[in-house]
C-alpha cells in the first residue's frame, strides 16, 4: 500500500527516521502538534519517506505515547509514504489497523543486543517476521503495507563487538525468504568503517538480489558520511538519516544520533544525484524541532558552515 501522488524523479531515496531513532532516547516529549509541524514542514521539503513513530507500548519508550494521532495526522500528508518501526507482531498489527503505509521490522544479528532490544532470541524474531508477513498477506493488496526486514547490530555491537559478515548474511538471507519487501542493514552503534561496510553490503547484496538493501548509519565515531558513500558505492540507493544527526539506541550503550540528514542530502546533491529534497527548507525545519527541544543536541555541517554560494549547482 503506498500512497498514490506522482513522486519526483531521484536518483537516491532519503527517509527520514528522527521522529522515532531522533526521539527514543531524549527524556522531554516532544508534543504532538510540534512532531506533526515537523512532518509537514519535511514532506513540503520533498522527504519522500518518513518513519513517523514505533508502536511499543508508552511505558517502555513514552516518547510515543501518541503513535497512534501521530500516525492518523501523517497519512493525511499528499505524496508522503508514513513507515513505523515494529518490533513484533503486536506492533505490526496496531499499523495495519492504521494503515500506515510500510512496517519496518527489526531485529538484531547480535544475540545479546536482540534480547536486551526486543527481550528474544533472533530465532523467535525471524519466526515473528514470518507471522506479521502472514498478516500482511491476508489483507487485500490495496491495504498491504510494504514489510522491510531490518538488521540491527549488523556491523557492529556495543556489547559483542564486531559481528560476523557470515552471521549477517545469514538472517538477511531468512528474512528475505520469509517475504521481505526490503532488508535494511543497520550499524546500530556507529561501529564499523567503509572497508567493513563494502565487505558486508555486498555479501548482502548478492544474497538476496534482486531484492533492494537499504543502508541505516549512525555517526558515533564519525564515520556515518563516510559509511554512507561506501554503501553508494555498493549500489545501495536508500539511506535512513536524521535530521540534526538526532537519536541514539536505548539499548545500545555509547551509541550517538544517525548520520546527520541535511549533510547526507548535501552528499548526495554534491555528487549530482537527485533526491527530491530542498535543502534550504529541510534545514529550515531544524527551528520547529528546536522550538519545541530547545535541550535537544542537534548536529551538521551544513547547518553550522551555511550552503555554498558561489556555486548554487549543489543545490539543484
Amino acid at each position: 500500500m503506498q500512497n498514490s501522488a506522482s513522486p519526483p524523479p531521484r536518483d537516491v531515496a532519503l527517509r527520514e527516521v528522527g521522529l522515532r531513532d531522533g526521539l527514543q532516547i531524549h527524556p522531554t516529549f516532544m508534543p504532538t502538534q510540534a512532531k506533526l509541524a515537523w512532518i509537514r514542514a519535511e514532506a513540503a521539503a520533498g522527504m519522500p519517506e518518513i518513519e513517523v513513530t514505533s508502536y511499543v507500548p508508552p511505558k517502555l519508550i513514552p516518547q510515543f505515547a501518541d503513535a497512534e494521532e501521530v500516525s492518523r495526522q501523517a497519512l493525511r500528508v499528499p505524496g508522503l509514504t508514513v513507515a513505523a518501526l515494529i518490533p513484533n507482531a503486536r506492533g505490526a498489527q496496531r499499523g495495519i489497523e492504521l494503515g500506515v503505509h510500510k512496517l519496518n521490522f527489526v531485529m538484531s544479528v547480535s544475540r545479546t543486543h536482540n534480547l536486551k532490544n526486543v527481550r528474544r532470541e533472533r530465532e523467535d524474531s525471524v519466526a515473528d517476521f514470518r507471522a506479521i508477513r502472514a498478516l500482511c498477506d491476508a489483507l487485500p493488496p490495496e491495504r498491504r503495507p510494504v514489510l522491510g526486514g531490518g538488521l540491527s547490530t549488523a556491523l557492529g555491537c556495543s556489547y559483542e563487538g564486531r559481528i560476523p559478515a557470515a552471521d549477517v548474511v545469514r538472517y538477511a538471507a531468512q528474512l528475505a525468504e520469509a517475504g521481505a519487501d526490503e532488508i535494511v542493514v543497520a550499524d546500530t552503534v556507529g561501529y564499523s568503517g567503509p572497508a567493513q561496510v563494502r565487505e558486508v553490503f555486498r555479501l548482502v547484496m548478492a544474497e538476496v538480489a534482486p531484492l533492494p538493501v537499504a543502508a541505516h548509519f549512525h555517526d558515533t565515531r564519525g564515520l556515518g558520511i563516510a559509511n554512507a558513500l561506501a554503501a553508494l558505492d555498493c549500489g545501495v540507493r536508500a539511506f535512513d538519516a536524521s535530521l540534526a544527526g538526532m537519536g541514539g539506541c536505548p539499548f545500545a550503550p555509547g551509541a550517538t544520533g544517525n548520520i546527520v540528514m541535511d549533510d547526507l542530502c548535501f552528499l548526495m546533491a554534491s555528487m549530482g544525484l537527485r533526491t527530491g529534497v530542498d535543502l534550504e527548507r529541510l534545514l529550515a525545519v531544524r527551528d520547529i524541532v528546536r522550538a519545541a527541544l530547545p535541550d535537544i543536541d542537534m548536529y551538521g555541517g551544513v547547518a553550522r558552515a551555511g550552503l555554498p554560494r558561489l556555486d548554487t549547482g549543489v543545490l539543484r
